[in-house]
C-alpha cells in the first residue's frame, strides 16, 4: 500500500494530534482510523461522475508514534469501483497539505 506516513510522534503531539481527529473527522469504525473526505475540486473525472460513492476520502491510521495516511482515494459505499483509486499527484499533495496544515495549526513541529 502507498503512504504518507510522518513518524517519530511524541507522546504529547500524539494526544493532541488524537484529539482534533477524533474532533474533526470521523471514526472508521475501527480505533485510531481517520476517514478525511477529498475535495471536490480535486476530483478526477470518475470521481466527479459517481456521485452515489460520494464522499471520497482517505484513511489516515495514528498509532502513538506514526500518522500513516493511506494513498488510496476510496469511498464507503462500495468496496470496488472506478472512482476508487490511488490518488493523482494533485490529490497527493492536496493531503500532503491538508496534514501539514493540521501539524500546524496544532503546533506540532516535525
Amino acid at each position: 500500500m502507498k503512504q504518507y506516513t510522518i513518524d517519530e510522534l511524541r507522546p504529547d503531539d500524539y494526544e493532541k494530534l488524537k484529539a482534533y481527529l477524533d474532533e474533526n473527522f470521523a471514526v472508521a469504525g475501527m480505533e485510531r482510523l481517520y476517514w478525511i473526505p477529498l475535495d471536490a475540486d480535486v476530483f478526477e473525472d470518475a470521481q466527479r461522475l459517481h456521485e452515489q460513492c460520494r464522499p471520497h476520502y482517505f484513511a489516515l491510521e495514528l498509532s502513538p508514534d506514526r500518522l500513516a495516511c493511506e494513498l488510496l482515494v476510496r469511498t464507503n459505499k462500495r468496496i470496488k469501483c472506478d472512482c476508487i483509486h490511488y490518488a493523482s499527484r494533485r490529490q497527493r499533495d492536496w493531503l500532503i497539505q491538508a496534514v501539514d496544515a493540521i501539524f500546524d495549526r496544532l503546533e506540532i513541529v516535525t
